[in-house]
């Protein structure tokens, strides 16, 4: 499977397994994900499949985005029609808020533009990765970001008990070393966990459910793929 879903994290629950044991699993609704454009070797100068997920409404859609998935006039369009030039399919859809494009370099896909893609694009997948943004936390202290477990709270210890201590050395080399852990942004970067049992699907609802946790908030965006890890042990 080359091409994976688009979707978002509705939450983590627990369900029962078919051997009656407890797992702890995520929620993701994935799909229906439009197929927006399909790149060609030809034309593009690499191969690739590009789909987009959740409708975005109209009014807030400018004209660029509304263009991308329908006809819409224009000079340009116009020009080039006159000029015989063969014109890209649309998909014929509303304007997407999440776009994506999976490389399917020398790979067999034979998805058209305007197709639709739902959960039952994963029913021979038993592990999946999935792709999110972890939860944004700000400016944060080293014990924080690094897990420092900070300076005594004796006697003598004046107000610096979450500091990160010394980070500098004697006259050799005199100077802080690359790669020293501080204090600064933390979260908000793209994670990815692989090989991901999914636990059950549920077509009529556009739901997934992985065993384990993903990473972001609820709502957020995440990105389902076949998994890279072991494809020998990925099929059912």
């Amino acid at each position: 499977m080359p091409v994976g879903l688009l979707g978002q994290k509705i939450g983590m629950t627990q369900v029962y397994n078919e051997s009656g044991v407890l797992v702890p699993v995520t929620v993701i609704q994935a799909g229906p994900c439009s197929v927006l454009q399909v790149r060609t070797l030809e034309r593009d100068g690499y191969e690739a499949v590009q789909i987009g997920y959740g409708d975005k409404p109209r009014r807030l859609a400018i004209r660029s985005e509304r263009g991308h998935v329908a006809s819409i006039s224009s000079k340009r369009r116009k020009t080039r029609e006159e000029a015989g030039v063969e014109l890209l399919g649309k998909a014929g859809c509303e304007p997407k808020k999440f776009i994506k494009e999976f490389r399917t370099d020398g790979e067999n896909c034979d998805l058209e533009v305007g197709a639709e893609l739902t959960v039952t694009h994963l029913a021979d997948l038993k592990f999946i990765d999935v792709i999110g943004t972890s939860k944004g936390r700000g400016f944060a202290g080293v014990m924080k970001r690094h897990n420092f477990s900070g300076q005594r709270a004796s006697h003598g210890v004046k107000r610096v008990h979450r500091h990160g201590g010394s980070i500098g050395q004697s006259a050799d080399p005199s100077r802080v070393m690359k790669g020293t852990k501080m204090p600064g942004r933390y979260g908000s970067v793209q994670r990815t966990v692989r090989y991901l049992e999914v636990v059950r699907l549920d077509e009529e609802n556009n739901l997934v459910l992985v065993k384990g946790a993903i990473p972001g908030p609820n709502g957020g965006e995440v990105i389902l793929r076949h998994s890279t890890k072991n494809r020998y042990k990925n099929q059912k």
